[in-house]
């Protein structure tokens, strides 16, 4: 057993929704990124006992509980508020029991905390307890403002979970609370109990936007309560609660059926058309840890480990560079040139010159949210036009001086020949943000230059609110509009290139351009920015009024788009009108099925899709407009 020292709450500051960063001390340490500088070769990996560095946790099943309860609830106490800080975790279970029906394990989740288990199968590691993130309260005693709007970045994963509020008051026994929006994933759970995705028990009004469930499995029908969009992906359950807006299941076993749309608003699709679970670490029988790599399937359906382990390969942590915030870049390529794998262990890395993932097959496997941070432009990652590299559990961050893009798979403007749909590049729960806990700049945050790629759950955020100072219009919002600067959330040149669980948001001009071929993505979620000063800040040249949140390029004559939602908040200036939310090129093979958007309380977008679908504005708040097949049958 390995256990870290958590270190003791400390204050918060806050700002219009979200608090400040905590005081005491940092975590971040520069990564030295000189090209002069000579690599250091990398050191040897204990395989059973790796330093994973300060900012992780490791139990094992001896653990005494009070321990282990001590150090989570001081852990969440630190991270419950902690938005905008530079603060990241991991907490990790070895196979094995922990908590009992006479004591059960009960704690919360905080902000940049990956909890996951260590066994190879889900159930090799069981609670028996409660693993809840609840709604914060942001407001005063007059208008408590309660709320999960705003509680991001957050993983569970790979572990058996009998829920047990034994002990907590009558609401809070009533279910596993996980009250969540973006850039939280649950992942390879088996659950036995009831989880609710909203928290009931606080005071209104209780909203949520999430969400992201993937290869698990619930004996209860979780219940979706407020969560205004949520996808679950290869899962079982008995069945699902309800629906806000738009709720999508892909390759779900006991998926609601979805023929009376949008009364509810369900999408259903009995097979996923590529998928790839993500990279997880596990410790074998003999005492060394591994990561396992899922292989790539199609058209699947239900969970990958059913029958056993699930399909893939093993590779062991000894093929692993391990590495800290304070390793160079050089150092880190220097790594992944001689044929490792990289291991991101928690924290902020500030890049100042691009990690290069040029080798099939390299696994990029974050830890408790590590963070890349854009430094003087750079590029902080690209991945090569190669088959089968996986990045997956990494965050990026834009910087104060502009970098072109903050993630991109292939070449700009490349031949793109080395691809291959059977083993695609992969992106699982890869969060990227432009502004918040300091200035941003970016031009483009993902761009996938190359073909077959699966995008597996990503939030791109253009932030909408943080910690940087500002004052200028509502909220500072003018401020924010002219400084925290990006024009697309995401661009996608490649053909064949396939997303699961696509949320994109705020960015300056079309959130999503879609320029290659036969596409397909299963639920898209948007915001469009809430801080154009003027109409004039918000009207394309041609004098289209707004930009489309999703784009699909004229000349694309093969699309496909499963479940998706723009939504419309011009808080800085409500006279502001989109034209439309979707833009697709009128040709047979592109196809939109199930869209809709939704004025949040200020802001107009007068049609859904082309000139197709009701106007949505402050008339009608909160209540979408659907179009269900675009074009009509």
């Amino acid at each position: 057993m390995t256990t870290t020292t958590v270190p003791a709450p400390t204050p918060a500051r806050r700002r219009r929704w979200a608090p400040g960063i905590a005081a005491g001390a940092a975590l971040v340490t520069a990564l030295a990124a000189s090209t002069a500088a000579q690599a250091a070769p990398t050191p040897d990996v204990d395989p059973r006992h790796p330093d994973f560095g300060p900012n992780v946790t490791i139990f094992g099943p001896d653990t005494p509980q009070d321990e282990i309860e001590a150090t989570l609830d001081a852990l969440h106490a630190r991270q419950v508020d902690a938005e905008m800080s530079t603060d990241r975790y991991g907490v990790y279970f070895l196979p094995g029991s922990y908590g009992s029906v006479a004591d059960p394990l009960q704690f919360n989740v905080g902000y940049y905390t990956e909890v996951a288990g260590l066994g190879a199968q889900p159930g090799d590691v069981e609670i028996d307890g409660a693993i809840e993130v609840y709604n914060r309260c942001l407001g005063d005693d007059a208008n408590p403002n309660c709320i999960a709007l705003v509680n991001f970045w957050r993983t569970l994963a790979n572990l058996r979970l009998t829920t047990d509020g034994a002990g907590q008051d009558g609401c809070r026994a009533s279910a596993n609370f996980w009250a969540v929006s973006q850039a939280v994933s649950m992942r390879r759970l088996d659950v036995e109990g009831f989880v609710s995705l909203m928290d009931y028990c606080t005071a209104g009004p209780q909203y949520a936007s999430g969400g992201f469930i993937a290869d698990s499995r619930f004996d209860t029908a979780p219940l979706n309560g407020s969560q205004q969009q949520w996808l679950t992906r290869n899962s079982e359950m008995p069945s699902w609660s309800n629906a806000v807006w738009n709720q999508v299941f892909s390759g779900v076993v006991g998926a609601p059926d979805d023929s009376a749309f949008p009364d509810p608003p369900y999408t259903t699709l009995d097979e996923t058309p590529v998928s790839r679970e993500k990279p997880y670490l596990f410790v074998d029988d003999a005492g060394r840890y591994n990561v396992r790599v899922p292989a790539a399937r199609t058209a699947t359906r239900g969970v990958s480990w059913a029958d056993g382990l699930t399909p893939g390969r093993t590779v062991p942590i000894t093929d692993f560079f391990v590495a800290k915030p304070s390793d160079s870049v050089a150092t880190i390529n220097n790594a992944l040139s001689r044929g490792k794998n990289l291991l991101l262990t928690p924290g902020v890395y500030d890049v100042a010159q691009t990690i290069k993932v040029k080798r099939a097959d390299t696994v990029v496997l974050g830890m408790g949210h590590a963070t890349l941070t854009a430094v003087g432009g750079a590029v902080p990652l690209e991945v090569a036009d190669v088959p089968g590299a996986i990045v997956a559990g990494v965050s990026i961050d834009a910087g104060d001086v502009e970098s072109p893009a903050l993630l991109r798979v292939g070449k700009a403007h490349g031949n793109n020949h080395r691809s291959d749909a059977a083993n695609p590049v992969t992106l699982s729960d890869v969060y990227f943000r432009v502004g918040g806990p300091h200035v941003g700049k970016v031009d483009v945050a993902l761009e996938i230059n190359a073909d077959d790629v699966l995008v597996d759950h990503t939030w791109v955020w253009r932030g909408d609110h943080g910690v940087e100072g500002f004052t200028e219009g509502v909220n500072g919002d003018t401020d924010r509009w002219r400084t925290n600067t990006g024009r697309n959330g995401v661009v996608v040149n490649g053909d064949r290139v396939t997303a699961t669980g696509l949320f994109v948001e705020h960015f300056q001009e079309n959130n999503t351009v879609w320029n290659g071929e036969d596409g397909t993505v299963v639920l898209y979620q948007n915001e469009l920015p809430y801080d154009p000063p003027t109409q004039a800040d918000w009207t394309q040249p041609d004098g289209t009024l707004g930009w489309e949140g999703y784009k699909v390029a004229d000349d694309v004559r093969r699309h496909a788009l499963y479940g998706a939602g723009v939504y419309v908040f011009n808080q800085n200036n409500p006279s502001i009108v989109t034209e439309n939310g979707f833009s697709v090129p009128d040709a047979p093979g592109v196809r939109l099925h199930h869209v809709m958007t939704v004025n949040l309380s200020a802001g107009t977008v007068r049609h859904v899709v082309n000139g197709v679908g009701d106007q949505v504005d402050d008339t009608n708040t909160g209540t979408p407009s659907f179009v269900v097949d675009y074009p009509a049958p």
